[in-house]
Formats: C-alpha cells, structure tokens, sequence
C-alpha cells in the first residue's frame, strides 16, 4: 500500500547483491501481514463454531484490526519521531507473531480481537513505515523498483491470502494457519534485522497538510469514492466464504470444500495476473482505470450471487474479480502520484486511512447485515457502493482537469 512516511534525503544505500534479498524480504513481510489481516474471511465458520459466535460476530475479527490501523497510520511517525525506521519495521513484525500466536491459542471471542488490535497496530506501522525503508534500500535513483516488491506483496496478499489460509486449515485447522502465520512472522523479525539498512526517523506528517490536501480540487472526491469502492468490495469479500457455499454444480448440488477452494484460488491467480497486467498500463490509462475497474468489481459481485446455479460460471466470475480488484492499489497509488507530487506522504496517508476505515466499516455494518437480512442483499449493498464511487471518481477527474486548466500560466 501508499504509506505516510517521508521519503528520505540521504539514505544507506546497501550493495547492490544485498539490495534484492532486502527486498524481497520486505516483500515476504507485506505478504504475510495483509494475509492475516484477510485469514478470518476464509476461516470464519469455523472460527464462529469453535468459539461459539454467529459468522457476522467473527467477522468483527477484521473489524477490529481495520480500527486499529486507522488510529495508528496518522500517527506512528508522530508517536515514534526518532526510532530508527529499521528497529521500527522489525518491531511491526514481531507485533504480528504475537497477534497471531494469541489467535493460535486464543478461548473466546474477545480474547481474538484483543489480539487482533495488535495485528492492526503491526499493519499500519510497517506501511507507514515501507516507502522510507525501501528508499534506505535502493536509494532514491531506484525508489520505483524498491516500492514495486513491496507493493506486490500487499496485492498479493489481498487477493491471494484467503485461499492460501483456507488450503492450509483442510491440514492443520484454523488455529494451525494462525500458528503457523505466528512462526513465520518471528522469521521474517529475524530476517529483517540483518538485511535492512539503518534508516534515521525524518518525522511525520501533521494534521494540517493532511486537511489542506483533501480540501485540493477533485481530492476530496477521489478519496471519497476510494473509500466507497474499498467498503463495497470487502462488504462482499469478507464473507465471500459464505457466498460460495450458496454455489451449485451442474447436478444441482452444493459444491464441496475443494470446490470452494478451487474457486478462491481463483481470484488469487486473477489478482496475481491483474497485478502484472494493469500495472503495465496504470501510468498512461489511471484515470479510465479508476471508473472501468469498479465498475467490473459490482457486476462481479452481483454475478457472485445471481450466478450461484452454475459453478462454471462463478469460477470465471471470480477470476475477473480478482483481476481488477488487485490493480486498485496500484490505480488509486497512481492517482496520488499524477494529481499531488508535491504532497505524497500527505495523499498516502489518506490512502492508507481510507483504506482501513472502509475494511473497518465493511466488516462490521457487514456482519450485522449479513446476520439480519442476509449474504445476497450484503452483496447487493456492496455493489451499489462500487457504483457510486466510481461515479465519484469520474467527478474527481473533471474536477481535477478543470481545476488544472483554469491555473495561470506562470
């Protein structure tokens, strides 16, 4: 994801052979923290039936950890000014084995979002964090290349983290999976301690730049919208296990749990390829992007549900899913970077704040709808908001184009 931490001027640049593992351990790391945050989505009803909670009361696992995130992105730098950012990351990591070895073991629900909170605070800190560490690795020449791993690790992760967290329980259950994630975030602490780079604390951003760059023409509805097409896509994404297990083969029959893993591996190559794909145009067609790929999510989500008689007919329909929801970090990232290159730390601390308020937003009204009416109107629900926020962001556009043309010349 977009962070909220300044890029640095001067930055201890590693050997190039050392760069790379550096990297594609930052990269390991991204993947491994969004992949728990995402793990209850495949694991709810069996986490609900252990602990003896309904579905939409589990969800509030992602909830929670979304909450969490919210209040620590802004204000981490503020928190911490002068720890060195590599101690920092490494300290993120080891927040998440102990959230997610406390899930392991965990007795009840609340106990699950205690820990939970802590995972969120882990989340939020590394991608704070993550431009000024991979500026610390790569140097401010090769920044593009460093903040590409990471980022395609977050990408990943999002699409890919269910499926990989529902094959592993069919050996090791659902408290295995969270162990497991625990043991390997002690790996990944270790692992980053050697091969990051000491990168100095260069402060934080205030309160009042955050204000004064929503108030910029067109930003404040391209944020709005951001937060809308995030909140439809995880109303349904969150209880995507629940929508598949509605799913029918050809002889009428509910679909088995290899089936529905199948189908969640799925969106996780869709999202692998989209990633790949749309990341080649993002640059040059952003702005297209920003309104087409919403709009493809909500007719996935209502196809999700519509076309639940046919198995085939989900498995094509959960690979588009995939495909376009992966790129939109890389589109709403692109958007920051074209609209306010003078106030990116800024424009990703909006990112990162919208993005976690809506998952917040998404699991929690999600669970209580998804108890009281139903999965088919949450989905219903969440597609509406993919449409009106892609309808913010075609206003955002004009706005922003607007705003550029009437600007005297200097």
């Amino acid at each position: 994801m977009t962070t909220t931490a300044p890029v640095p001027t001067v930055v201890d640049v590693r050997p190039q052979r050392t760069a790379y593992g550096a990297l594609l351990t930052m990269m390991a790391t991204s993947f491994l923290l969004v992949t728990a945050e995402f793990l209850p989505g495949g694991l709810l009803t069996d986490i609900a039936a252990e602990i003896g909670v309904t579905p939409g009361q589990a969800g509030q696992m992602v909830t929670v950890t979304a909450l969490a995130g919210l209040v620590v992105a802004p204000t981490i730098g503020l928190m911490l000014p002068r720890l060195d950012r590599r101690t920092l990351v490494v300290w993120m990591a080891v927040g998440a084995m102990a959230s997610n070895a406390i899930v392991a073991i965990a007795p009840s629900l609340p106990v699950l979002l205690i820990a939970r909170v802590l995972l969120g605070a882990a989340l939020s800190g590394f991608w704070s964090m993550s431009v000024t560490v991979a500026a610390g690795i790569a140097g401010p020449e090769r920044l593009g290349r460093a903040m590409m791993f990471t980022s395609a690790g977050t990408s990943l992760a999002t699409v890919a983290g269910v499926p990989v967290g529902v094959l592993l329980s069919q050996a090791v259950d659902w408290r295995g999976v969270f162990g497991i994630a625990a043991a390997a975030s002690a790996v990944l602490a270790v692992a980053l301690r050697f091969v990051l780079p000491s990168v100095p604390a260069e402060g934080a951003a205030r309160l009042s730049t955050l204000i004064s760059t929503f108030r910029r023409p067109g930003v404040g509805l391209g944020i709005v919208g951001h937060v809308l097409i995030v909140l439809g896509h995880f109303l349904a994404y969150t209880y995507i296990r629940l929508a598949l297990q509605r799913v029918q083969d050809a002889g009428g029959t509910a679909v088995d749990e290899g089936t529905i893993i199948l189908l969640l591996a799925l969106f996780g190559i869709g999202g692998f390829l989209g990633n790949i794909l749309i990341g080649l145009i993002v640059d040059r067609r952003y702005r297209l992007l920003a309104v087409v790929t919403p709009l493809v999510i909500a007719a996935a989500v209502v196809l999700m549900i519509a076309a639940s008689g046919s198995s085939g007919a989900i498995a094509v329909v959960a690979f588009v899913w995939g495909v376009f929801f992966a790129s939109w970090l890389l589109i709403v990232n692109t958007w920051i970077g074209h609209r306010m290159p003078d106030r990116l730390e800024a424009g990703g601390s909006l990112v990162v704040m919208g993005f976690q308020a809506a998952i917040m937003t998404a699991a929690g009204l999600g669970g209580i709808l998804v108890d009281g009416l139903g999965i088919a109107q949450v989905y219903v629900i969440g597609a509406i908001a993919l449409v009106v926020g892609a309808v913010l962001f075609g206003l955002a556009g004009r706005v922003g184009a607007q705003s550029a043309t009437s600007r005297p010349t200097p």
